[in-house]
């Protein structure tokens, strides 16, 4: 079979949002009594855990070889077990950083179900209750996405062992692609004029005097701060160290004496009030209200007639489309790959079935070889940006090859020898950590 274990967990574990995942459980605990099912120390297996991800592979059409629902606990278990050896190999990952990726998820959900409240409704859970459990989750991803690397950082796959693999699979088992597309984009978000930035700063002015005043910062961070992953709990953004956030805002927060609040700061993300908390060594402790400018309507002008200018040099060939999309393109992902989107396996032709809706049905109106016309979207976190589309190449239906197909397969190639390289540390890392597994899978041999 091509899709091997360790795929399974580069899927689920890093490529489906904790959004969704949760979700899952949820649906899972309706008609499946929770309960711990595998302990590896102090980590934890719940069966709920092991069912979502299984239905979650069972939904993505994967295929696994031998007993899915096994191999699905194993990984799960793998998963635990490298949290735990990272904390006996001291692998650490800082809370600045989880801080940083639980308010770019948080920022993402919100965008996605529409309000903090609606989330309360939707989870049953207070909003400090939902960051808690996400940052948890966080944290434990981040820890051992960073001891998987150090784990298989050196290992690769030359193009003949690509070429090997390929041939191993017999031609009967080789996948079938549906249509494929290679699309790539120009993202910009457009620039905020003058007068909407001066707007922003006379309004944080205002609640600076509010808490010179005498009222509460955490109180106006509630009801003013734009800041979704911690306006809630009164702008507080807990202890970090050098590095957590932009340097404009760090290099105010060390300016400042406990207690004091900051003239206005910019950063990429708006204007922020900050006021330090606490400040050991090159630790510091702080709340901030954060304020966006809105757009106006010359400042969106701009942006369109901007990327109306880019389309017509891309249709001149003087410059291609990749080559604006690196320089020009605001998104920072696809414009490292020339604007093109990419799927989990890193291969730039995408299954039309895993292109963002929007995506889609932009190219569904366009021509191979076409350019579409700016249009509204919004970024990852949610903010307003254009889009130019380039509709480069259409590949139909067909039975897996390398020409058509080399990403792709070097790819498993890949994941097969990191999973053969992870079965390996994980029988020399079990006798070091305690690791229990419910009876009932015990058919799975696990620890065997």
């Amino acid at each position: 079979m091509i899709y091997t274990k360790l795929t399974l967990v580069i899927f689920f574990t890093f490529f489906t949002s904790f959004f969704f995942n949760v979700k899952a459980q949820d649906e899972v605990k309706g008609v499946v009594a929770d309960e711990i099912i595998a302990r590896v120390d102090d980590y934890i297996v719940l069966r709920s855990e092991l069912e979502s991800t299984y239905l979650e592979i069972l939904s993505r059409g994967e295929r696994i070889s031998g007993n899915t629902k096994c191999a699905v606990l194993k990984d799960l278990v793998t998963n635990k077990l490298l949290a735990a050896k990272a904390e006996i190999d001291s692998v650490i990952v800082e809370d600045g950083q989880v801080d940083q990726e639980l308010n770019s998820r948080m920022a993402l959900i919100i965008n996605q179900i529409g309000s903090e409240e609606e989330i309360e409704r939707y989870y049953n859970k207070t909003i400090a209750e939902f960051k808690k459990e996400l940052f948890d989750d966080i944290k434990e991803q981040l820890v051992v996405r960073k001891m998987r690397q150090e784990i298989l950082t050196e290992i690769e796959v030359s193009p003949e062992e690509v070429k090997d693999f390929y041939n191993s699979i017999p031609r009967d088992s080789l996948p079938y692609f549906s249509t494929q597309v290679k699309v790539s984009q120009i993202v910009k978000v457009p620039e905020i004029g003058q007068k909407q930035k001066d707007k922003t700063k006379e309004a944080l002015l205002k609640i600076r005097e509010r808490i010179k005043a005498g009222e509460s910062f955490e109180i106006l961070a509630t009801l003013y701060s734009q800041d979704p992953g911690s306006a809630q709990n009164g702008g507080n953004l807990g202890f970090v160290g050098r590095g957590a956030f932009q340097p404009e805002f760090e290099a105010e927060v060390f300016k400042l004496k406990p207690g004091e609040v900051s003239m206005p700061v910019e950063t990429e993300f708006g204007y922020h009030l900050i006021q330090l908390i606490e400040r050991r060594g090159n630790l510091f402790n702080s709340r901030h209200i954060l304020l966006q400018p809105e757009f106006s309507e010359d400042d969106t002008q701009m942006t369109i007639d901007f990327l109306d200018s880019l389309k017509d040099v891309a249709y001149s060939d003087s410059v291609t489309f990749e080559e604006l999309a690196r320089e020009h393109s605001d998104d920072k992902f696809t414009s490292s790959f020339g604007g093109y989107f990419t799927d989990a396996m890193g291969s730039e032709n995408v299954l039309v079935e895993e292109l963002d809706p929007v995506v889609f049905f932009t190219i569904d109106t366009m021509d191979v070889g076409q350019i579409s016309v700016p249009f509204e979207s919004r970024t990852d976190d949610g903010k307003l940006a254009y889009k130019l589309i380039f509709y480069k190449e259409k590949i139909p239906p067909h039975l897996g090859n390398l020409e058509a197909d080399y990403q792709r397969f070097r790819n498993y190639s890949l994941n097969r020898k990191q999973s053969i390289e992870l079965d390996i540390w994980f029988e020399d890392a079990k006798g070091e950590v305690f690791i229990n597994i419910d009876p009932e899978y015990n058919l799975c041999e696990i620890t065997n």
